[in-house]
This record gives structure tokens, C-alpha cells and sequence, in this order.
């Protein structure tokens, strides 16, 4: 029997947080309604509101650092979970593994068909290979011109690959900041995004409320929209917010706060800058100084509210039983909705099949399919243990075979 004084403390319990997952079909509802919205309505006004997945997928990157470091550092303690990141070579390629086996299997369903299009209008063979390559390897993020080949929304995962790449080394060391150090961090950060973002808005004068207007300076727009290192930046900033709600003290804890649902409030009520005649406001700019900071306010708002004693209605709301399966649908949903578009919307596509793109009053049954389907997939591959195993055997294999890679080997 081990002695008195070699217990250890039990380190204390991390609660899930719900109504995190509720929140990531409030993001990806109106992601999935902006990428074929023309098809819906004709009203201009109504359009500026529905088309801002721009800004809307911050959130996403913020959710999956706020995630990470949740999940990957210690409640109360300023440092990492070592026994998490001990392998960071494994501890990247499972994260991976998480999203890449689902990705494969719809873009390998849906190649032919890309395939088809590219020869339509005459894409050389060369080329052709080069994006399907590009999209397997998940690495069109890097390429502005290529960033929305084929499947458009997996851009996202490419981002995503490298921020993850990189969280081996990021977490330890937010995780080592104090709650101020926590807030300057995010403070400089969102300095940084926003810096690029003017920059951008100076250089090529975009103004993405003009739907009508040819865009100006595509690649350039695509290279502050798509690429990997904002999105480290944003899912780092996710990381330093949870990061400062986990070192909460007790009396922290007692502090009165203000309801989640003025945050959400205010972070959705960006989107109405669009209608704005006074303010000169694009996508990058409402990202990057209000729609960010203020999600991340709304995340820790939540985080802190479902674990207090009386949470509000809007922190039941997203922590529900229906809001959590369908934010368990995000993921299918934003993979498969591009796919199912095309097929309904591509002109290319949609006139030899069905004569001609689906009419605006069909919109609500895309949205249907989009739902069923993600339902399907979530029911019978996303959660299928068998592609766990093998998802699980794969990342082993992969992070044995790049062993080094993210840390010195022991001699």
C-alpha cells in the first residue's frame, strides 16, 4: 500500500462543453445557405446578408483552437498536457486522421465528375492532375489561384492541416501565459489580422458588399481569405481565450457576467454591415475587428456560463439535445454541401443533367438533402468505429514513419 504522502492530487475534472458543438451549426447553416444563395433569392439587399461566409468561417478556426486547448492543457494549471503531446508527431496526424478519411472518400466519389468538367472546358491534362492533387493533399490553401478547386469549402482543411501542424508547439507555450499575458496575446494578435486585413482593403480596394461589381485583384483576396497562417492566427487566438477561462479562480468564478446572448447578439449583428451605405466595410475588415473578437467573446461567454449553476436560455439552447446532433452534422454538412450543389447548381453540370440549374423556389430542398445526407454520413461513416480502427492505425503508421519531424529524436 502506497504511503500517505505519495497520493497524488487528483488533477480536477474538465466538464464538457456542450453547447459548443450546438454552436457549430449556427456557423455552418448560413455557410452552406451563402455558397449557393443566388440561387434562392434575387433580392440584392437580401443577398449582401446571406453571403458572408468570409466571415463567418473564423468562427470555425476559432472553435477548433478554442477546442484544442481545452482538450490538450491543463484545467488550472499553466501548461500543456504533456502526456497528450508527448508524440507530437501522432498527437498531428490524429488530428488529421479526424476529418481526412471523410474528405477522401467524397472527393474520390466526385472526381469523375471534376474530371468531366475540367475536360468541358479544355483544362490540360497537366493541370487537371495538379488540382486533383492538390485536392487529396489538401494543399490548395497555399496556392491562391487553386484555393476553390473542386470541392470549394475544403480549402478550409488545408488551412486547417497547417494550423494543426504547428499545435505541438503552440499549445505548450500559450499554455504557459498567465491570464494577462493571455489577453495581450490576443490582443496582439487580432493587431496582426487586422493589420493584413487594411492592408489588403488599401491595396486592392475590394469592396465585397458590391455583389454585382467584378471582384478586383482575385488572387490577392484569395491570399488574405485562404491562407494557412491567418487561420494559425485565429485558432490561436481561440486557444489563448479558452486558455484564460480555465485559469478562472474561484473568485473569478462569483463574478456576474454578461449574457451570452449579447455576444452572439453582437457577433451576428456584424453581418448587417453589409446594408451599410456610411460604412465602407468588406468581408476581411468585418472579420478580422468585430466578427472574431466578438465570437470569442461569445465562446468563453457560453464556456463559463454551462458550467455555473444557472446557466442562461441560450447556453441551454446550444446545449441542447437537438442543437448538439446537429452540430455533430457541421462537419458532413460542410464537406458534402459543394459537392451536392454542383450537381444541383453548376451550369456545366446541372444542364446535362437535369436541363438546367434547379429554380430558386427548389433552394429549400437543397438544404433538405444537404441535411439528410449529412445525417447518413454522420450515422454511418463518421461514427463507424471500423473507419475509427483504421483511421487510428493509419495515423500510427504516419506518425511512426515521421518520427523527428516535430521534435528532436533521443539519442
Amino acid at each position: 500500500m502506497a504511503a500517505e504522502g505519495d497520493v497524488k492530487p487528483k488533477a480536477p475534472s474538465k466538464p464538457r462543453i456542450d453547447a459548443i458543438d450546438g454552436c457549430r451549426f449556427a456557423l455552418v447553416l448560413p455557410i452552406v445557405i451563402a455558397h449557393f444563395a443566388r440561387f434562392s433569392t434575387d433580392n440584392k439587399r437580401l443577398l449582401k446578408i446571406m453571403t458572408q461566409e468570409n466571415v463567418l468561417v473564423g468562427g470555425f478556426f476559432v472553435i477548433s483552437g478554442y477546442v484544442a486547448g481545452y482538450t490538450a492543457t491543463m484545467l488550472g494549471e499553466k501548461k500543456a498536457d504533456m502526456k497528450k503531446l508527448a508524440k507530437p508527431e501522432l498527437f498531428f496526424w490524429q488530428k488529421v486522421m479526424s476529418y481526412y478519411p471523410l474528405h477522401f472518400v467524397i472527393a474520390s466519389l466526385f472526381t469523375p465528375m471534376w474530371i468531366w468538367v475540367e475536360r468541358m472546358y479544355n483544362t490540360p491534362w497537366h493541370m487537371t492532375a495538379f488540382r486533383g492533387f492538390l485536392s487529396f493533399s489538401m494543399l490548395q490553401a497555399w496556392f491562391p489561384k487553386e484555393g476553390e478547386i473542386w470541392n470549394q469549402p475544403t480549402w478550409f482543411l488545408s488551412a486547417l492541416t497547417f494550423s494543426n501542424l504547428t499545435m505541438p508547439a503552440v499549445l505548450p507555450r500559450v499554455a504557459a501565459l498567465g491570464k494577462g499575458g493571455l489577453k495581450k496575446l490576443f490582443f496582439a494578435l487580432t493587431a496582426v489580422s487586422v493589420l493584413q486585413k487594411f492592408s489588403y482593403s488599401e491595396t486592392a480596394r475590394f469592396h465585397a458588399h458590391n455583389i454585382t461589381s467584378k471582384q478586383q485583384y482575385p488572387l490577392i483576396w484569395n491570399l488574405t481569405r485562404f491562407h494557412p497562417f491567418w487561420a494559425l492566427i485565429e485558432m490561436t487566438m481561440g486557444i489563448a481565450a479558452v486558455r484564460e477561462v480555465m485559469l478562472d479562480t474561484p473568485e473569478d468564478k462569483k463574478k456576474s457576467q454578461v449574457n451570452p446572448a449579447v455576444w452572439f447578439a453582437a457577433a451576428y449583428g456584424t453581418l448587417l454591415l453589409r446594408l451599410s451605405n456610411a460604412l465602407d466595410f468588406n468581408d476581411g475588415i468585418i472579420r478580422s475587428t468585430l466578427f472574431v473578437p466578438l465570437y470569442t467573446k461569445f465562446l468563453t461567454s457560453v464556456h463559463r456560463d454551462c458550467i455555473s449553476e444557472n446557466p442562461s436560455a441560450i447556453t441551454k439552447f446550444f446545449g441542447s439535445k437537438t442543437m448538439t446532433t446537429l452540430g455533430s452534422l457541421a462537419f458532413p454538412m460542410f464537406i458534402l454541401h459543394g459537392p451536392i450543389g454542383q450537381v444541383l447548381y453548376k451550369k456545366a453540370i446541372a444542364v446535362k443533367l437535369w436541363g438546367k440549374p434547379m429554380p430558386n423556389s427548389f433552394f429549400p430542398m437543397y438544404l433538405l438533402i444537404c441535411l439528410l445526407c449529412s445525417h447518413f454520413v454522420n450515422e454511418h461513416f463518421v461514427k463507424s468505429k471500423k473507419v475509427a480502427q483504421v483511421a487510428g492505425k493509419v495515423a500510427q503508421w504516419l506518425a511512426s514513419n515521421t518520427e523527428g519531424l516535430l521534435r528532436d529524436q533521443e539519442c
